[in-house]
C-alpha cells in the first residue's frame, strides 16, 4: 500500500506534452498528452491535467485541481481593448475544469481573474476577463460569464445561461438553467427564466450548508420586506434594519444592495 501511495505521489509529464522554461511545477503533478503550460505558469500540488489542456499567461493553480481534456485556462481575453499585456489569473485548489471550459486572463496587466477554491467548472463554460468568483461555486455546461462579473460563495448557476458584464451574483444563489441575467442577483435567492425573475430563498442550500433557524428566519423576513412589499429600495433597507435582528447574514444581504451598480432583480 505505502508502494502505491508513493507511485500515486510522482510528478508525471507525458512525452508530447509542451512545459515551458520557467514554467513552476509542484509535486506529484500530471500533465498528459499534448498539453501546453506557459512559461509564467505555476501548478501546485497534485494538479492533474488530463490532455490537450493549455495553461497560459501569469496564472496559478493551488492544489490537487483537475483539468479535463481540451480545457484551456488564462488565455488571452476576448476583449477589444487588449493591447498584448500578460495579466494574473488565480485559482484556489481542487477546483475542477470539464471539457472545453476556458478561463481568459484580464485585459491589462496589475488586474485579475480569480477563481476560488473547491469550484466547477463544467464543459464548454466559460469565464471571461477580470471575473471574480468565490469558493464552491458551480457553473453548469455552457455557461458563458462576460467580463468584469463578481460571483458569491456557493452560488450555482444552471446551464446555458449568459450572465452581463459587471454583473453581481450573491452568495448561496442558485439560477436556473436556460436563464439570462442582466442585473444583480441578491445572495441567498433562487431565480430563473429570461426576463429572470426571482423565486423565493435558496432554503435546501442553506439547510445543506448549516444556517441556523434564527439565520433562515431573519433571511425570510428579510425577503418579505425587500421583495414583497411596495417599499422602495432606501425604504425597504430602512426597514430590515429596524425590523430584523443584525446578523451576519443580514449584512450580508443588505451591503450587496447598497453596493449594487447594475440595479437588483427584484
Amino acid at each position: 500500500m505505502e508502494a502505491a501511495d508513493s507511485k500515486k505521489k510522482e510528478t508525471f509529464i507525458d512525452p508530447t506534452a509542451r512545459i515551458e522554461d520557467g514554467a513552476v511545477i509542484g509535486a506529484g503533478v500530471h500533465v498528459g498528452p499534448w498539453c501546453q503550460v506557459g512559461a509564467q505558469v505555476e501548478l501546485g500540488d497534485g494538479c492533474i491535467l488530463d490532455s490537450m489542456v493549455k495553461v497560459d499567461g501569469e496564472t496559478t493553480l493551488g492544489t490537487e485541481c483537475h483539468l479535463h481534456h481540451g480545457a484551456v485556462v488564462g488565455s488571452t481575453p476576448q476583449d477589444l481593448k487588449y493591447r498584448g499585456d500578460i495579466g494574473t489569473v488565480r485559482v484556489g485548489s481542487r477546483t475542477v475544469f470539464r471539457e472545453y471550459s476556458t478561463v481568459n486572463m484580464p485585459t491589462a496587466a496589475g488586474e485579475l481573474t480569480a477563481i476560488g477554491s473547491d469550484c466547477l467548472i463544467m464543459a464548454y463554460a466559460h469565464v471571461a476577463h477580470n471575473c471574480l468568483l468565490g469558493d464552491h461555486v458551480i457553473l453548469a455546461n455552457s455557461v458563458n460569464l462576460a467580463g468584469h462579473i463578481e460571483i458569491g460563495d456557493y452560488a450555482i448557476i444552471g446551464g446555458v445561461t449568459p450572465v452581463h458584464q459587471f454583473v453581481k451574483i450573491g452568495a448561496h444563489s442558485i439560477i436556473g438553467g436556460g436563464s439570462r441575467v442582466p442585473m444583480d442577483v441578491a445572495p441567498y435567492l433562487k431565480a430563473a427564466g429570461s426576463p429572470l425573475k426571482v423565486f423565493g430563498l435558496n432554503t435546501i442550500g442553506m439547510q445543506r450548508r448549516g444556517f441556523s433557524e434564527e439565520a433562515q428566519q431573519a433571511l425570510k423576513d428579510v425577503y418579505r420586506i425587500f421583495f414583497r412589499t411596495s417599499m422602495l429600495k432606501e425604504e425597504a433597507l430602512e426597514a430590515i434594519r429596524a425590523e430584523v435582528p443584525d446578523l451576519p447574514e443580514v449584512r450580508t444581504f443588505v451591503e450587496f444592495i447598497e453596493s449594487s451598480e447594475r440595479g437588483i432583480n427584484r
